[in-house]
């Protein structure tokens, strides 16, 4: 049994918060999008189109009590990871109960969105993690009894966990043992489209795998060397040789070396894309993940992207346009969304992807309202914001989504705050309008003044100077149209090439 005395058993199903009120936002929150996917809780709306993605994604569905999955799981690293029935182990070491069940209550989310059905889960309280079992022998041997009662065939850990940790929690409960990392990998590998994100999740999960590969038996042989090869080996294979685990760490160094090739050869692509849009400001949307980022996004753009209520539902970054009440033209970003302790391998992956957020004039920073701890969403959204070279510099908005559920006293804490704030509902589309008005100030304008004739054959510049800047006034002359607008210096630069004559001296 654990040392420390506070170490009794709490089922996730029931909450450790005294206070009803507190109960009550939990529900709801459980209930609508909040820590945990609700059953049938995705809703849509107009604007968010077909939603043709969502359906393909439902066609397949995991069929319960049909595993192949071995009984022996010391081969665990070199398989698949299938999640089937789960049981949930957390660690409350500071904080309140309340915090410690909403966060085990998120990795529920998590498991269900992997496609596995969550059986059960603990919480312990220790200050400190056991360094051989995570949560202490006698504590692992409870949950090798509830992981026997329930008949669950997996253990998922609400932290990272040393290999040796992960290894000596395996021979106590009996049953495969991952981690928070190795489950939200495995949610990205699913959820990844386009060939970009496919090459991220893929070289995120070779870091991770990297320093848990191990090998039994046949698995820590030489390879030809010695005697091992054979006497007529020859030439070549004698020696010590290679064992197997060497090699399979040699082929995964040259796997992600390929990818990172891969990765990079990918960037110009993506600047050729970012400089169509030269002279379009760009919105960026970041946010936690199932804060309600894409609902956004499909109600500010129409973009018609995926809207699920699960977690990390849409990876891959879509850029659409929009226009502001007075007409200019904008680009919207919408990005990955992030988690608490969020694996530092897809950091460091998809920092090609969290750049766009950069490159942005604006960035909406889209806050659950209706979530129990919304301060804490927003500093894991900025520790991994902090990690993005000049993310800090672009003006922030702190969009308060889902605000006809949130509690009134937390729309109020949150009104308080430094940054700027707005409150919408993606899905009723209050505040809609409020937020339109407010990127249309807050977006950069235009700095060159022109006062330019264009010729009747240049009407495509026209056009872009209506679109992209504000004009001021506007004649026709024999010559052509006479314009006065304010335009971006790429603008200007490219009405000069064009010979457009000035107007002025």
């Amino acid at each position: 049994m654990s040392d420390t005395a506070a170490d009794d058993r709490e089922p996730a199903s029931q909450p450790t918060s005294t206070s009803s009120r507190a109960d009550a936002v939990i529900d709801r929150v459980l209930s609508r999008a909040g820590t945990a996917v609700a059953e049938g809780g995705t809703l849509a709306t107009d604007y968010d189109g077909d939603q043709y993605e969502r359906e393909e994604r439902a066609a397949l569905r995991r069929v319960a009590n049909l595993s192949t999955e071995l009984e022996d799981i010391t081969e665990v690293e070199y398989r698949q990871l299938r999640l089937e029935k789960v049981v949930l182990v957390g660690q409350w070491s500071h904080g309140t109960s309340e915090d410690a069940e909403i966060s085990l209550r998120e990795l529920a989310a998590l498991a269900e969105t992997a496609g596995s059905e969550v059986l059960d889960g603990v919480l312990q309280r220790r200050p400190h993690p056991d360094p051989a079992t995570y949560i202490g022998k006698g504590k692992a041997l409870e949950v090798r009894d509830v992981v026997a009662a329930v008949g669950a065939d997996t253990v998922i850990v609400n932290d990272d966990l040393a290999p040796s940790q992960r290894r000596a929690l395996e021979d106590v409960v009996k049953v495969k043992v991952i981690d928070r990392t190795a489950l939200i990998l495995d949610i990205f590998a699913q959820h990844a489209k386009s060939k970009e994100g496919k090459a991220q999740v893929e070289l995120a999960q070779l870091e991770y795998l990297l320093p848990r590969l191990r090998g039994w038996g046949e698995s820590m042989s030489r390879q030809a060397g010695g005697q091992v090869g054979g006497a007529g080996a020859g030439m070549g294979s004698r020696g010590p040789g290679e064992t197997k685990i060497e090699l399979d760490r040699r082929r995964i160094h040259t796997r992600m070396a390929q990818l990172r090739r891969d990765i990079k050869a990918m960037e110009p692509a993506r600047a050729v894309r970012r400089e169509k849009r030269l002279g379009l400001p760009n919105v960026a949307i970041v946010g936690y993940t199932n804060a309600g980022k894409s609902s956004l996004l499909n109600r500010v753009t129409g973009a018609g992207v995926l809207v699920e209520n699960a977690l990390f539902a849409t990876l891959d970054p879509t850029v659409r346009r929009s226009q502001t009440p007075d007409g200019r033209e904008f680009t919207v970003s919408d990005t990955v969304g992030f988690v608490r302790n969020l694996p530092h391998q897809l950091v460091a992956a998809f920092a090609s992807t969290l750049e766009e957020v950069a490159h942005a004039d604006l960035m909406l920073h889209v806050v659950d309202a209706s979530h129990p701890d919304p301060e804490s969403q927003i500093r894991a959204v900025r520790e991994v914001l902090a990690d993005v070279p000049g993310a800090d510099q672009v003006k922030e908005v702190l969009v308060l989504n889902k605000a006809d559920i949130a509690d009134p006293e937390t729309l109020m804490r949150l009104r308080a705050r430094r940054e700027i704030t707005i409150e919408v509902s993606a899905l009723t589309g209050e505040g809609i309008p409020a937020l339109m008005d407010l990127i249309g100030r807050e977006l950069p304008r235009p700095e060159v003044t022109v006062d330019v004739v264009v010729p009747y054959t240049r009407g495509d510049l026209v056009s872009e100077v209506h679109r992209h800047g504000e004009v001021l006034a506007q004649s026709h002359v024999a010559e052509g149209t006479h314009l006065t607008a304010l335009v971006d210096p790429g603008l200007a630069a490219r009405l000069e090439e064009a010979g457009v004559t000035s107007a002025s001296a």
